[in-house]
Formats: C-alpha cells, structure tokens, sequence
C-alpha cells in the first residue's frame, strides 16, 4: 500500500470514446436452415414470431442471431372485413403496433403512428404491412454502423420486367442503406436510423441502427399489393405477380408463382406469422452488416515530477536503516516504479496498473505514467 498520495488535476484527467467495428456476414443456408433441416429454426407457442440460431437452437454452443416476424397497420387493408377469418389478425395487429410505438412513436393526439418510407412522419407514403428483423444484442452490439447494411433476396420476379408468366425465380434483390452515413434521421423515440433503397433507388424499408432493427415494406415480397404505396413492389403486376407466397402443395413455404403472392403471403387460413416468416428466411440469399462496440475510456496521466517519488515504501528498500540503493551518503536517492495505484478520496485502494518493466527514478529525471481505463 502506498504511504504518499498525490491528487489528479483537471488537466491530469482525459476522457474518450472509440468506435470498434466487426463485420457480420450472414448466409441465406443459415437462416433458411438447410445446413440443420430447420433444427436451428425455433417457433414458439404464441407462434407471433420466429428465431434464426447458428446451429440447433438445443445445442449449448447455439447462439441466437435474429427473430422475424411480420405484421400490419390497423390502418391496412389487410385489417378490413374482407379479412376477418385471417390466421392471427388481431396478433399481427399488436405486433405491427408494438414495432411502430418503440420505433415511430405517438403523434399530437396520442395515436401510434404507422412506419412511413421516407421517415417523414408528419406526411408521406406509410408503410402499412411490414416484415420485421430484429438482431440479437449478441451480432448487433452497442448499435449497427450507418451505411454497412445489405441484404439480397430472391423474389421471383425480375425488377424493370412488367412480363406475365415470367418464371424466373432466382432473380435477386439488394437492399441497402446507402448514403447513411451523412442521411439519417433522428426523429425516433430508439434513437437514430436509415432509409433502406433497392439497387435501382426505391425508398423499400427503415433501419433503426441502436435498437438492431430492421421493418422492410411487405411490397418487396410480393408485385400485387399497392396500398403501401409502392406501385405493386418489386415483382410483375397481379397477373403475373411473384414472391414468397404460400405453396399448400409443397412441405415447405418457399418461392411460388401466385396472382395474390402478397395476399397470399399476409393473409389467408394458412398465413400464419411463423409460416410468413418462413417465406422471409427462404428468399434470404445473405444479409451482411458492421456492428459497432462503443468503448468508453478515462485516461489519467500519473505525473512524477523530479523531487517526487524518489524514495521507497517497501521494506526491502531498507538495510540496518540504510538505503540498500546507496553507497555513499553523498549519492542521490533512487527507486523503481513497478506499478500505479489509483485510489479513492478516502485512500481506498480501486485499480492497479503493472509496468512492463521496472523504470527508474531519481531526482534528475521527471516521469509521466498514462493509466487508461476502459468500460
């Protein structure tokens, strides 16, 4: 323990922020669960949404990656009369409400607004059935980095191609949140996020970079529905609609041909939220990010000045009450710092620093000691 204190000044105290990064790449045979034939797919019993593990989710090496789910606005379509005997309409509903009052919030009159393309909130084109992706704290960290985001999926139908009958079923589309870095918007009670575009610029999802969330237009899965505005999506209009609609005839939901894709996809007696997400995961071709690790650090500059610190506390310094580190009475004092201890107000001893080597100290020479500490 230290018998002689010295007390930090303002100047002797620095505080800074540094941004870490790592690269995320996630494969379409993961969270389609090919690899694992769906062993790593979990549903649930509420069945209002899906995880996504990287190997089966009852391995103790399994780690969680992302849960799907979808839903829509009260204010849809969807939401109408034509729709009543729907699969799980009314959870649907709670869920898209939840996403929107955590991520848009409430307007003047205290309503939940609906998710809107361009993050306008006071106006603009809503989106009114969405798919929801949301990464685990685990991938995601502190926040997603702006402008790392992508993801490709196949739906079926080739953009800029309005050709019924096309049955071109591996066409792919990117999404991204180009431009991010210096546009994004910060109008959301979780923070800051981006507007997610297609390859040929079409406003298609939101991305909310603190809360790890991803809400895509339900548009993009399938050409046929126009309420969100979008102008029927991706794919070729509703004779020739493609996307991720439920196939009965095949054990699994997969990319189909359907005049109704979107319909068909949403709604239904066997459009299930665990059977939509299924249709999701099965169009993923790969999904990629930066996450991003904020770590906090103080860094405290430990000054010995020339006549300070000249001396030892420990016995060994020591010898039948001489300094073992002098020969003469003339010779100048000397010691070896080897650690520094930072402590309280009270003297209580609370983080230690060790030196990589012993560094020495006498009165011709000053040392200053950088003590930085993370969290």
């Amino acid at each position: 323990m230290a018998t002689i204190f010295k007390s930090f000044l303002n100047n002797d105290v620095a505080v800074t922020r540094t941004l870490l990064h790592e690269a995320i790449p996630l494969t379409g045979t993961i969270a389609s669960g090919t690899y694992t034939a769906d062993a790593n797919i979990k549903n649930y019993a509420h069945g209002m949404f899906q995880s996504v593990y990287d190997y089966p989710y009852l391995s103790s090496s399994a780690n969680h990656i992302f849960d799907v789910t979808v839903g829509f606005s009260a204010n849809s379509n969807l939401s109408g009369t034509t729709h009543n005997s729907e699969a799980q309409q009314a959870k649907k509903i709670n869920l898209y409400t939840q996403m929107a009052q955590i991520l848009v919030g409430h307007d003047e009159t205290g309503t939940v607004r609906d998710f809107d393309q361009d993050g306008d909130l006071s106006g603009g084109i809503k989106i009114k059935e969405a798919v929801f992706i949301n990464f685990a704290r685990l991938l995601g960290k502190d926040e997603l980095k702006k402008g790392s985001f992508s993801a490709t999926f196949l739906t079926g139908g080739t953009p800029g191609v309005r050709a019924p009958g096309n049955t071109n079923h591996t066409q792919p589309i990117t999404i991204n949140d180009s431009g991010a870095v210096n546009d994004y918007r910060v109008n959301s009670p979780a923070g800051e996020y981006g507007i997610l575009y297609s390859a040929t610029g079409s406003q298609v999802g939101l991305i909310y970079y603190q809360a790890g969330i991803v809400v895509l237009t339900g548009a993009v899965f399938g050409g046929d529905r126009k309420e969100s505005g979008l102008g029927g999506g991706f794919g070729p209009p509703a004779s020739g609609a493609y996307g991720p609609a439920i196939n009965t005839s095949a054990a699994a939901y997969d990319i189909s041909t359907n005049s109704s894709s979107y319909d068909a996809y949403m709604t239904g007696a066997a459009g299930s939220i665990s059977g939509a997400a299924d249709a999701v995961r099965n169009c993923l071709q790969s999904m990629a990010f930066n996450n991003t690790t904020e770590l906090n650090s103080t860094i405290y500059f430990c000054r010995a000045n020339h006549s300070e610190f000249n001396y030892s506390s420990n016995p060994s310094y020591l010898a039948s009450s001489k300094l073992v580190v002098k020969n003469k009475t003339t010779d100048m004092p000397v010691s070896y710092i080897t650690s520094v201890g930072l402590y309280s107000a009270d003297n209580e001893l609370l983080a230690v620093a060790k030196l990589s080597e012993p560094l020495k100290k006498t009165p011709t020479n000053e040392l200053t000691l950088r003590v930085r500490l993370d969290y």
